[in-house]
């Protein structure tokens, strides 16, 4: 039982230290695809440490919900880690049904981030909240039907038994169902977390932004955490998006060396997802905001065919 505390220790210090440095990677490797130098690396944690220092400025017409999401959006996350399954499939947290647990984790921050969108009374921040529910009234299904494609063929809405089995069955990979429920959710991914084509996390132009119009309002600390929190939340997602579907070298014991093991293959997993990432936000340019739905309904078509796959493809 000590160890596997410790184990979730260890990905809760993997989740809240790394989420920057893998912003920072994504921003970098964007910036040499485009044939710029770009900044550090690093330049993330300068960024949060200039933020911790600094007055956070409160509008007077703000309430309690806009001073206690930031909180609550960096502990959810922070929480959230010690659900997904990590570098082991043996974890305290990993009872039967805990993808909905983090499910409604995840849309509990979302739903506090929009009203605090809301509280401020900005005109913007307004409209950033009313386009991030939209989204996530969309993309909230996938995510769910995806993994319950998944949870089929396992038969189990567990993650750390979806990872066991999924990494026992070598085949797994090459069912049509599974590149499905693969795509679909890559797709969510990058709308949950504002990345292109569905949101543009550089920019701060008022007609396109979605994330950064509900944050406007916040400076200082509550800005670090809030920032802070986003990067976990890809950080997340892309380990979500290595685990459950290339659960390779994830440890199913809690020796040493098979933990060291597995944090070197999430460390390779989750930087070539980065890089993907990186790579198609250098490649295409954001969509209208009307387009988006028809992308989301999209990926909840594939996550659908991937659960109807299920019951034709063995």
């Amino acid at each position: 039982m000590t160890a596997s505390i410790l184990i979730e220790a260890i990905q809760l210090l993997i989740v809240a230290l790394a989420a920057p440095l893998l912003v920072g990677s994504v921003r970098k490797l964007k910036a040499r695809l485009q044939g710029r130098r770009g900044a550090s690396v690093f330049q993330p944690y300068r960024d949060l440490r200039k933020l911790l220092v600094k007055e956070a400025v409160i509008s007077e017409n703000t309430s309690w919900i806009f001073r206690f999401t930031p909180y609550l959006v960096a502990s959810v996350m922070l929480l959230s880690s010690l659900v997904v399954p990590m570098l082991t499939t043996r974890t305290p947290l990993g009872f039967t049904g805990n993808i909905i647990v983090l499910m409604y984790l995840l849309l509990l921050a979302t739903f506090f981030l929009a009203l605090a969108g809301l509280d401020a009374g900005s005109a913007f921040g307004g409209m950033g909240s009313s386009r991030e529910m939209i989204i996530a009234a969309l993309a909230e299904p996938t995510v769910m039907i995806a993994i319950f494609a998944i949870a089929l063929r396992v038969g189990s809405t567990s993650l750390d038994e979806i990872v066991r089995r999924g990494a026992d069955d070598s085949l797994l990979l090459l069912n049509p169902g599974h590149l499905l429920a693969f795509v679909a959710f890559f797709i969510v991914a990058l709308a949950e977390t504002g990345r292109l084509p569905v949101d543009n996390p550089a920019t701060h132009l008022e007609l396109t932004m979605i994330h950064e119009a509900m944050i406007l309002e916040y400076s200082g600390r509550h800005l670090a955490l809030i920032e802070w929190a986003a990067g976990m939340k890809l950080f997340l997602f892309l380990t979500l998006l290595s685990n459950l579907f290339f659960p390779w070298g994830v440890a199913r014991t809690l020796e040493p060396l098979p933990v060291a093991i597995a944090f070197a293959a999430l460390a390779l997993k989750v930087g070539a997802l980065a890089a993907a990432v990186a790579i198609l936000e250098t490649s295409i340019a954001k969509l209208r905001l009307f387009r988006v739905p028809e992308l989301l309904s999209g990926s909840f078509t594939l996550a659908l065919l991937a659960v109807i796959s299920f019951f034709f493809v063995r």
